[in-house]
């Protein structure tokens, strides 16, 4: 499983790296179907309380899962987002079992 990370106005972290690899290979391992993640962190100071977004965007057959948080801290961000992920991916699994 290919997994990318992508930073913007944010600084590059190992430990971040590994809290997120850590976590979507629970999905990965759960849904065999999945090809690779696009993971992006960035920081909006436009908010005050938040603005600390995390996108993921997850490869499979069809059209591709998308998922975005804004938290206030990123460890937070990437539970939510994938909280939403393995939401929609529940859905997707249901669809391909009926075939």
């Amino acid at each position: 499983m290919t997994v990318n990370f992508r930073y913007v106005n944010v600084d590059v972290s190992e430990t971040l790296n590994t809290f997120t690899q850590e976590r979507l290979d629970k999905l990965f391992s759960r849904y065999e179907f999945l090809i690779s993640a696009t993971v992006r962190f960035k920081a909006d100071d436009n908010f005050h309380d938040t603005g600390k977004l995390c996108d993921i965007e997850l490869s499979l057959p069809g059209p591709r899962i998308f998922a975005t948080s804004n938290e206030a801290n990123y460890e937070v961000a990437v539970r939510e987002t994938i909280k939403d992920l393995e939401r929609q991916l529940k859905k997707r699994k249901e669809v391909f079992k009926t075939h």
